[in-house]
């Protein structure tokens, strides 16, 4: 089919409109934040630092720090979760391999695991995808607690109050 304009702008053969109703980019140029405040405490020694927290459709994206070794939780989840280690390793305890610097984990829907860190690792930071919720349980199965989005959210709103960045801060991680 012939062009029926020139194109001075070589990107616009691919630019569609933006819709109306498309929410907004989330571009973080320094993800591994050096401002402590921006990490969010989970327990001691171990905190997150949202991406993307999606309500609409339940998912959350974080990077989950670990400053200690052992054991760090007993966990499953009803649906995927993605996982790209950026520093350090762990592993889960009822597998045989280790995830390392730089690797790729996918977590099936359904499985228990139970999360390790080695102890000569100082600190490990992994990317994680978490698809719906996080359930907590006990060496049986039974469920303890659970995270989710909405959960998660909350964490950060009280956090970023209680170190002066104010509980809106989230807001931009709210999809």
């Amino acid at each position: 089919m012939p062009v029926e304009t020139s194109d001075t702008d070589p990107r616009t053969p691919y630019q569609l409109p933006f819709p109306q109703d498309a929410q907004d980019e989330i571009v973080i140029p320094d993800a591994i934040a050096e401002d402590e405040r921006i990490w969010v405490p989970q327990a001691e020694n171990v905190s997150f630092r949202p991406l993307c927290l999606n309500r609409s459709q339940g998912y959350w994206m974080n990077l989950l720090r670990v400053r200690k070794s052992g054991v760090l939780s007993r966990h499953r989840h009803p649906q995927p979760v993605h996982g790209f280690v950026l520093k350090g390793r762990w592993y889960y305890l009822e597998h045989d391999w280790e995830a390392r610097e730089g690797g790729y984990v996918f977590e099936p829907p359904g499985e228990t695991h139970t999360l390790v860190v080695p102890d000569d690792v100082e600190e490990m930071i992994t990317y994680f995808q978490v698809n719906g919720v996080m359930l907590y349980v006990d060496p049986y199965g039974k469920t303890m607690g659970y995270e989710d989005v909405f959960t998660k959210i909350e964490m950060c709103r009280k956090h970023y109050s209680e170190v002066g960045l104010g509980a809106d801060y989230v807001d931009q991680f709210i999809r």
